[in-house]
C-alpha cells in the first residue's frame, strides 16, 4: 500500500506551489478554472483526503458535534437522533452519539469525552440526578455551545429546546374530561425528572379546576414492564378505571400489553390516551389517540439553534415546540 497523497505530492506532479493546490481545492477565486480542474482531477485520481487533524489545528474547528442521550433505545430519542444526524451532515458536520444509560457518572464522563475530542458543540438531554452542571458550565464558558433538549436544566442561561410539556399534559386532561371519564389511572415516568414534574403538575391542575371531574390515581413507572404490572393490578379491581393515561410511549407499550392480556375492549371497557412520538399508537387496533411530541421536529429545531451559535455568540434562548391532538379510536 502506497503512502497517502498530500498537497506536496500533488504540487510536485503539476509543478505548481502547495499554496496554489490548497486554494484550488477550496475554489479560491484567484485560481483559474483550468488550474482548479487539473488539481481536483489529480486529487481524485490520487485519492487525496484532507488531514482532519491538521485542519482542526489550523482552524480550531473539528466540524464535529457531540450528542448525549440518557438511552438510545427510545423511540423519541431515536427520531431526534435521526433528525440531528441528517441536519448536521447536510451542513458539513459529523456527529458523535453517546449514551449515558441513565447514569449521572456516565453522563459526566461523556461530557469529558466530548471535551477531549474538542467537539464544536454539544446536544444533551440530562439524566435524573445529573451531576454535570460544573462540566457543562465550564464547556460553555470556554466557548463550546451546549444545547439542551427534552430533559433540560432549570438554569435559563443555557439554550433549551423542549416540547410544550405543560401544554401536552393539559391538552390530555381536557380531552379526558371532554369524554366524561369517571375513574382515571395516570401513568407517569420517574418522579425526579423535570419532564415528569412538569407534565404531572399541568395534568392535575386541570382536574383540580373541574368541579365534577373524574377521580384520578397517579402512579409512577420506571419501565414498560412495571406499567404492565400496575395496569394489570388496577384492571383486576372491582372498581377498575375506565380510562388510562400514559405519559410516554414506553408506558403505553406496557399498558396495551396488559389490556390485551385482560381481554378488555378498547374503548368500550377502557379507553386510552397517551403522549407520544406518534409511531407506537399506530401499531394498535384501534389506533391510540395521542398528544404528539415529535422527536424529529425537536431535533431539527435543536440543530437550527446550534448552527446559530456557530455563527457567533448569542443570548441563551428557550424554544418550545407546540403539541397537537391526533385522534385515533381509543376514546
Amino acid at each position: 500500500m502506497g503512502s497517502p497523497a498530500t498537497l506536496k505530492k500533488i504540487s510536485a506532479r503539476l509543478n505548481i506551489s502547495i499554496s496554489t493546490v490548497s486554494r484550488a481545492l477550496k475554489n479560491h477565486p484567484d485560481i483559474s478554472e483550468n488550474t482548479k480542474r487539473k488539481v481536483k482531477e489529480l486529487a481524485l485520481l490520487m485519492e487525496y483526503e484532507p488531514n482532519a487533524y491538521a485542519v482542526h489545528l489550523r482552524t480550531n474547528k473539528s466540524r464535529v458535534f457531540g450528542l448525549i442521550v440518557p438511552v438510545i433505545s427510545n423511540l423519541f430519542y431515536d427520531s431526534f437522533i435521526a433528525a440531528v444526524e441528517e441536519e448536521t451532515r447536510r451542513n458539513g458536520y459529523s456527529l458523535i452519539i453517546l449514551q449515558s444509560g441513565d447514569d449521572p457518572l456516565q453522563e459526566s464522563e461523556n461530557l469529558r469525552l466530548c471535551k477531549t475530542n474538542r467537539v464544536d458543540g454539544i446536544f444533551i438531554s440530562l439524566v435524573a440526578d445529573s451531576q454535570s452542571a460544573p462540566l457543562y458550565q465550564k464547556l460553555s464558558a470556554g466557548g463550546t455551545p451546549v444545547v439542551f433538549f427534552d430533559i433540560v436544566p432549570e438554569d435559563g442561561s443555557f439554550d433549551r429546546i423542549c416540547m410544550a410539556d405543560e401544554e401536552a399534559a393539559g391538552m390530555a386532561a381536557h380531552t379526558i374530561i371532554r369524554y366524561k371519564k369517571k375513574k382515571v389511572l395516570a401513568l407517569l415516568g420517574k418522579p425526579d425528572l423535570s419532564i415528569t414534574k412538569k407534565r404531572k403538575e399541568a395534568f392535575l391542575d386541570v382536574f383540580k379546576k373541574e368541579i365534577n371531574g373524574p377521580a384520578v390515581e397517579v402512579r409512577h413507572c420506571y419501565s414498560s414492564e412495571e406499567a404492565r404490572k400496575l395496569v394489570t393490578a388496577s384492571l383486576s379491581k372491582k372498581t377498575r378505571p375506565d380510562h388510562i393515561f400514559c405519559m410516554s410511549d414506553e408506558l403505553l407499550i406496557g399498558t396495551m400489553k396488559s389490556i390485551y392480556q385482560s381481554g378488555l375492549d378498547i374503548p368500550g371497557d377502557v379507553s386510552v390516551l397517551a403522549i407520544s412520538n406518534g409511531f407506537i399508537p399506530g401499531l394498535y387496533k384501534p389506533e391510540i389517540t395521542y398528544i404528539e411530541t415529535s422527536g424529529f421536529e425537536l431535533g431539527k429545531l435543536s440543530v437550527k439553534r446550534m448552527l446559530e451559535n456557530m455563527e457567533g455568540p448569542t443570548a441563551a434562548r428557550s424554544i418550545i415546540l407546540p403539541s397537537r391532538l391526533v385522534a385515533g379510536g381509543s376514546l
